[in-house]
């Protein structure tokens, strides 16, 4: 029964901060694009573009931190591997949701900004591409919102699981002396 409430405990609390780590690359995603679109020297668009890279890198391994530390305060009896398995479903859940917002970004709200983005590449490189190469890149075209959303949910899982085994393994803190009373 503990194990039940413990796993429920996982799920509820990982769903939640799911949304922060979602909203936050979301947040990130769109900013870009709008920075993009600015007439800023490419220093400063580039200078801008890493800051902002920098603090949701940083951020979202603080957070990432930050959750996995209060799960484990919440729940006395997760060790280290509840940890983690509350970190990897933190990275499934917010995967799912910025795989989600980049598929409607792709297919939907910025689907003319791509497809004139991949226009002005195949004008620039069609004299080195033969009609095979051109064909399949119009193909591409057409499942680009799908390849966007599958890369982006296998990306951001696999980041995630990797941050979660590297956080998990002092989260609680290990102590040799647990379970041994003082005499």
């Amino acid at each position: 029964m503990e194990q039940n409430i413990l796993r429920k405990n996982m799920w509820n609390s990982a769903a939640k901060a799911a949304i922060f780590f979602g909203l936050i690359s979301t947040a990130y995603l769109f900013i870009t694009q709008f920075l993009g679109q600015l007439q800023i020297p490419a220093f400063l668009n580039a200078l801008l573009g890493f800051i902002l890279w920098a603090a949701k890198f940083g951020g979202c391994v603080w957070l990432m931190m930050f959750f996995m530390k209060k799960f484990a305060e919440e729940n006395k009896q997760a060790d280290n591997s509840h940890v983690f398995s509350f970190g990897m479903i933190i990275s499934f859940l917010s995967a799912i949701i910025f795989a989600a917002a980049s598929f409607a970004d792709s297919a939907f709200i910025s689907a003319d900004m791509y497809a004139e983005q991949i226009d002005t590449a195949m004008q620039s490189y069609a004299k080195f591409m033969d009609s095979n190469s051109m064909n399949a890149i119009e193909k591409m075209m057409d499942i680009l919102p799908q390849l966007t959303f599958f890369s982006n949910l296998i990306y951001c899982f696999l980041y995630g699981t990797v941050l979660s085994a590297i956080l998990s393994r002092n989260i609680p803190p290990k102590n040799p002396f647990y379970g041994i009373k003082a005499e």
